[in-house]
């Protein structure tokens, strides 16, 4: 098992490293912050002293390794556009985007297992065969067009719910929160279900495939010969053995929901590191833009690392496999 985490561990780092690598080349394509940061009436001699300033004189390994060597310690510069410490703005952002995040994955996991059990059971039912009908909708349309359309129908059409901001927020310490307050929960609301609703397909349909696989087994016919009631068949046997194979994927999809923010925070105007990331784009704020893509990476990794853990401990056969190999 040591060995296993082990060996995990690094093959995390690596692809952080490379990640931060891949990220930080792009970022010399994207533009010359220099151009937003000077007026019109700079003089070679001011873009020579700014550039010398912010380390941009320097070669490309020495930015990359200075970079790298202040992020392991928290630091990730100071913002162009801003003057101020980056990390100080992503903890003022971060909330909003973990609290999506949050929401987002909750709705996808136990909307995407309900249903899949559901319409595994009732496979044949009236009621399955629309949900997965339906259920087409959250794969085929692109998140941006899902938003925008629950924006059309609960906001525009029927006044229900507010189509951009926050709400209302109370600080708890340092982290600012929308879960306390009215307005808060219902801003949440359309921007959770944009982001949520693909991942909460992807999970439903595997699910329900997984399920349809497992009632085949021959346990679950022994089980019923038995005489055990179709509740205990279905939950205590079925389904966890049915969720085994799901961790893994559901652990993919909440990266992908932290990764794919930024388009619902763009839709939303939802006030976190994604729209963070786009406004430090379109000002070549490339401090910003590192420690986004670093701090998103850290986070996907993470919980691949945290799956493949989790995978390890509940499949016996991986064990097996892993005392085998030595």
């Amino acid at each position: 098992m040591l060995a296993y985490v082990i060996r995990r561990v690094l093959q995390s780092i690596l692809v952080l490293l490379v990640v931060g690598l891949v990220a930080f080349s792009m970022f010399r394509f994207v533009g010359d912050p220099i151009d937003n940061m000077l007026g019109q009436e700079r003089t070679q001699a001011d873009i020579e002293r700014l550039r010398a300033q912010l380390g941009l004189d320097q070669p490309f390994p020495v930015q990359y390794g200075k970079f790298l060597a202040n992020a392991v310690q928290g630091n990730f510069g100071v913002s162009y556009r801003q003057g101020r410490p980056v990390a100080t703005i992503i903890a003022e952002r971060a909330p909003a985007t973990l609290e999506l995040a949050a929401v987002s994955g909750l709705f996808a996991i136990l909307g995407g297992i309900a249903l899949g059990v559901f319409t595994a059971i009732r496979r044949d039912g009236i009621a399955s065969n629309v949900i997965m009908t339906v259920s087409l909708i959250g794969v085929s349309l692109p998140t941006f067009l899902i938003g925008i359309l629950l924006i059309y129908i609960f906001s525009v059409e029927l006044d229900m719910l507010p189509s951009f901001g926050r709400g209302e927020t109370v600080m708890i310490g340092g982290w600012s929160t929308g879960f306390l307050t009215k307005s808060g929960l219902l801003a949440l609301i359309l921007p959770a279900i944009t982001l949520g609703l693909y991942q909460m397909t992807l999970i439903m349909r595997l699910v329900r495939s997984e399920m349809l696989e497992v009632l085949r087994q021959d346990y679950i016919r022994f089980a019923r010969a038995r005489g055990l009631r179709e509740r205990s068949v279905n939950f205590r046997h079925a389904l966890k053995n049915t969720l085994v194979p799901v961790i893994t994927v559901t652990g993919l999809q909440l990266g992908s929901i932290i990764a794919f923010a930024i388009i619902t925070e763009t839709v939303f105007q939802w006030p976190g590191v994604g729209l963070l990331f786009i406004n430090a784009i379109q000002f070549v704020d490339i401090p910003v833009m590192a420690a986004y893509l670093m701090l998103i990476s850290v986070m996907f990794v993470g919980i691949n690392l945290i799956v493949d853990l989790l995978y390890f401990a509940i499949d016996p056969r991986l064990r097996a496999d892993n005392a085998g190999a030595h």
